[in-house]
């Protein structure tokens, strides 16, 4: 059976389970043992970005190995965790990378863009709406994505504009995979950035969230 390391990032009420090894593999509920049965119930849906990717993903259920727990210190009324974001890096996501490493990290992140793109390329411009009726529409949420992406650029120096176009948009992305290929160190690339690990995970999530809300609202 295969064995998968994951780490917890946890708020004040709710808990993150994340993958390590797949980008974007990250789900959150109120406990700890319901985020890992909420990582199991989508992990059919990421297999698809593994399969885009070129990487074997794992065809079984996997055994969970927790590695790290991060609790939450600061002081707000709520935790990056708690208002439904990643926020904190895990301490193995200061490992050096190889060229192999950083490369599996690159092709899963576009793989994660390519989801995105079919699945906005399918849905409906008009969602469903929540229980409050409230929710952004398709092209909101894509908008959101991309301003989110061209913020989280800059962490790993790559400094874009918010694109609106398909050549903006591939101009970005190029240039945050070419920033990832290179990625060896540990350390951030720029001053207050994001390890390159790390940004890899916060990238591929944010896009699969959303990707997976379009699809669960069309």
């Amino acid at each position: 059976m295969a064995r998968e390391e994951v780490y917890f990032e946890a708020g004040k009420t709710r808990v993150f389970a994340c993958s390590l090894a797949w980008p974007g593999w990250c789900r959150r509920a109120k406990t700890e043992e319901l985020a890992l049965e909420a990582l199991v119930e989508y992990a059919p849906r990421y297999a698809p970005v593994a399969k885009r990717a070129g990487v074997r993903f794992p065809a079984a259920v996997p055994t969970f190995e927790v590695v790290e727990r991060i609790p939450w210190h600061g002081t707000k009324a709520f935790s990056p965790a708690d208002f439904g974001t990643l926020g904190s890096a895990a301490a193995r996501d200061s490992d050096p990378l190889t060229a192999a490493q950083a490369k599996r990290l690159a092709a899963l992140v576009e793989a994660a863009w390519g989801v995105l793109d079919d699945v906005v390329a399918r849905a409906p411009a008009e969602l469903s709406k929540g229980p409050r009726g409230g929710g952004r529409e398709r092209d909101g949420v894509f908008d959101h994505v991309l301003g989110a992406e061209a913020s989280y650029a800059r962490k790993l120096g790559v400094r874009h504009k918010q694109p609106h176009d398909r050549e903006e948009i591939a101009a970005m992305r190029a240039d945050i995979l070419a920033a990832l290929v290179a990625a060896r160190s540990g350390e951030p690339e720029v001053e207050s950035g994001w390890l390159p690990r790390y940004a890899a995970r916060r990238i591929a999530w944010h896009v699969l969230d959303h990707a997976w809300e379009i699809e669960d609202r069309s």
